[in-house]
């Protein structure tokens, strides 16, 4: 009899964790189409791009009402509020590039972001390896990457740049790879937190592979 609960409740267990991996990859599909939409539209109209402080407040402003509203319908709403808002960021950087010939670029972007997302993903899926000792070199990677984003407003060297750029996508990839055992695990159990948890993983990673790119190809 108590073998049967140990296995009814694994069982149960297990039906919850693919319910949340089965919503975070819905939800996240549809902010990344949502995303990419807004950025459309921003690319269309020829929008300014944002400051890098209305960006920053925005960006943790709207993050923060996401955690505060997840456990409840307005977590998707917050959610979308998110995404497209850093769906716009992104509108006038394409647009730039776009402008000065490098459409190619954002291409190769895209596809290097799509490739890093799939193998990692089908990689913790696959061999449900536990991720969770990233946890302590994600947080040290994060305070280098928080004191380099200050020193580049002194620094403007392309070396600098390039390692700030790659730290960055070091970063993305474990986010995505611990997020997903997160997931799997039973350590994440709201696909509101997942979704955003890997959408902004995705946007990082995107952003410092264009800007790594754009680097190189100006120094040809």
């Amino acid at each position: 009899m108590q073998s049967r609960i140990i296995i009814d409740a694994k069982q149960e267990s297990l039906l919850s964790t693919h319910k949340v991996l089965r919503n975070t990859y819905f939800l996240l599909a549809l902010t990344l189409t949502f995303s990419a939409v807004v950025a459309y539209v921003a690319m269309s109209l020829n929008l300014p791009p944002l400051h890098f402080g209305i960006l920053l407040v925005g960006f943790y402003g709207l993050l923060f009402l996401n955690n505060a509203l997840a456990n409840s319908a307005w977590g998707i709403l917050s959610t979308f509020a998110l995404t497209g808002f850093l769906g716009y960021s992104i509108g006038p950087l394409l647009n730039a590039y776009i402008g000065a010939g490098l459409g190619d670029l954002v291409f190769f972007a895209l596809a290097g972001t799509a490739a890093v997302f799939f193998t990692c993903s089908t990689y913790v899926l696959t061999t449900k390896k536990d991720m969770s000792f990233l946890s302590g070199m994600m947080f040290a990677l994060f305070i280098v990457l928080v004191v380099g984003m200050i020193a580049s407003f002194f620094f403007n060297m392309p070396g600098f740049h390039v390692a700030l750029s790659s730290l960055f996508i070091v970063f993305s990839t474990m986010g995505i790879l611990y997020e997903t055992s997160n997931i799997i695990h039973g350590g994440e159990t709201n696909y509101i937190r997942a979704t955003v948890s890997l959408y902004v993983s995705l946007y990082n990673l995107f952003l410092s592979l264009l800007n790594l790119l754009g680097i190189f190809n100006s120094n040809d």
